[in-house]
């Protein structure tokens, strides 16, 4: 198994706004992609759509200023079954982002391409948090034919 790991510092002076970014329907619209669907609560799915395809992602856990989690249900198939978390840590005057996408069966070329608009999107994030505007999907750094 192969994993995908970020660390990003948001500076703010608590993680309610990168908390926030990450457990609303408006928040993920703000940074990931516009075309955001669902039920962000733990148990809920959010369909996450871009101009390639998409995923659905099952919340499976959410512990406000602290973690969010969620299972790929459907997407390409190296995504399916992978986990993604997101880890939150308050260090001065930054919330300290800790991102993984775990789970990958192999380290393939479509992962290295993941990880890079992963890197992309994660910069999003923090300018939504720090600016009040992020990049979300479609106007996010175009890198290849998947986008």
């Amino acid at each position: 198994m192969a994993d995908i790991l970020h660390r990003v510092g948001v500076k703010t002076p608590a993680p309610d706004k990168v908390y926030e970014a990450l457990t609303t329907i408006d928040g993920l619209a703000g940074w990931w992609t516009d075309d955001t669907k669902g039920d962000p609560a733990p148990g809920g799915v959010v369909a996450f759509r871009f101009p390639v395809g998409g995923f659905d992602m099952e919340v499976q856990e959410t512990r406000p200023r602290e973690r969010v989690s969620w299972r790929v249900v459907a997407g390409p198939d190296e995504w399916v079954g992978t986990t993604i978390d997101f880890d939150l840590r308050q260090e001065g005057d930054y919330t300290i982002v800790l991102f993984q996408h775990a789970g990958w069966r192999e380290p393939a070329e479509f992962m290295y391409h993941c990880s890079t608009k992963w890197a992309i999107f994660l910069m999003s994030l923090k300018s939504l948090v720090e600016t009040g505007e992020g990049a979300p999907a479609p106007r996010d750094v175009q890198i290849s034919d998947w986008h």
